[in-house]
């Protein structure tokens, strides 16, 4: 059976064991409380002794004093086998047999597996995730009636002078002249040429006085 010992200032140590069922030891100043303990620096309720999976605690009410584990005051201090608690100024000493440390380390829960620390070095670096592309959303323009008909004469103007320039380009190529020139020409009259007919007299020649027709003689 599990043991306590009460220890207050000037008093006798007071001894008490309980079965391992037991699942709550009260413990104060009060008459009502399981262990009634008579010294001025324990409160009348001051802690419980509670029974937990694999074990025991011991869990301050609120006491003027407090309950204190090695000079500090803690709320809830775990209870093992030849732990000494202070309640106030009382000594609180827990002790369990052997049998009773064995039950209460079956009753314990699995302890986790622990956290293995792998070498840095052995694990291959993880490739960085590549943004997802965001492709271009075709956009359609909207072209008014007017902007079309524009559009097409300046197509219309340019297909023109590529062809013009072509053809004056050719036309130079084989004739050696400028068709810009020729085209000019060709509207103009040729200039006439006139040639003086044989029995035609040129009124600005001088005039030579006719020789003397001679009568045939008899």
């Amino acid at each position: 059976m599990p043991r306590v010992i009460i220890t207050a200032p000037d008093q006798t140590p007071q001894p008490y064991r309980f079965q391992l069922d037991r699942q709550a030891v009260q413990m104060g100043r009060g008459s009502e409380n399981d262990i009634a303990i008579n010294c001025g620096s324990v409160s009348v309720n001051h802690a419980v002794m509670e029974r937990v999976e694999g074990g025991y605690q011991i869990r301050d009410l609120d006491s003027t004093n407090g309950t204190k584990l090695d000079g500090s005051r803690m709320p809830i201090i775990p209870l093992r086998d030849g732990l000494s608690v202070k309640l106030g100024d009382v000594s609180f000493d827990f002790s369990l047999t052997d049998e009773e440390k064995q039950a209460l380390a079956r009753e314990k829960p699995t302890v986790e597996s622990p956290i293995v620390a792998e070498d840095p070095e052995t694990v291959a670096p993880k490739k960085a995730a590549r943004p997802p592309v965001r492709r271009p959303q075709p956009q359609f323009s909207t072209t008014s009636p007017a902007q079309s008909f524009m559009m097409m004469v300046v197509f219309l103007i340019l297909a023109a002078l590529a062809f013009w320039i072509g053809l004056c380009m050719r036309h130079k190529k084989d004739t050696h002249s400028n068709l810009m020139n020729d085209m000019s020409n060709k509207g103009k009259p040729a200039e006439a040429v006139t040639t003086p007919d044989a029995g035609a007299v040129d009124p600005a020649a001088p005039t030579t006085p006719a020789a003397p027709v001679t009568p045939p003689t008899p």
